[in-house]
């Protein structure tokens, strides 16, 4: 993931910035398209966020996964609305960096919701992880855990 947030900064949940390079080293990274007004996306993103509390909070270790959510609100504010009332503790690029352009092009984001689960390089490990999530749950987790070629105990 060096490779496709270097040199850029991330924002948590809470305003924080954080450093691409320590948040998502070794991990798995989903990176979800969304935006607050889309109701696709609304319907969705509840079952991401307990996809992700139950891979990070219920499970020993906590899993190395980790999301990235590129917004395509209208404004700062409905991001910084929508990231507070629905998402989990996720990071996510800043509204007004010109670089979510580029990440739509690069993964071909025609419409949303999209989640595409990616490998530290940041190639495509799967361009639906939205389905596989509802279709397997948790279990989704581990094929692309065995896709991305990280090493890790994690059961």
């Amino acid at each position: 993931m060096v490779d496709v947030f270097s040199g850029r900064l991330l924002v948590s949940r809470d305003g924080r910035s954080v450093d691409p390079e320590e948040a998502l080293q070794n991990k798995v990274v989903g990176l979800y398209f969304s935006a607050g007004w889309c109701s696709p996306c609304r319907d969705f993103t509840p079952v991401l966020c307990e996809f992700y509390t139950e891979l990070l909070e219920e499970t020993e270790p906590p899993a190395p996964f980790e999301v990235v959510f590129i917004s395509s609100d209208h404004s700062a504010e409905e991001m910084l609305g929508y990231m507070h009332a629905m998402h989990g503790d996720w990071l996510a690029l800043p509204f007004h960096d010109p670089y979510k352009h580029d990440l739509k092009k690069k993964y071909n984001i025609t419409a949303i919701p999209k989640l595409v689960i990616v490998k530290q390089t940041g190639e495509v490990i799967t361009d639906k992880g939205r389905k596989q999530i509802r279709d397997k749950g948790r279990s989704c987790f581990r094929n692309w855990l065995e896709s991305a070629d990280i090493f890790q105990n994690f059961s």
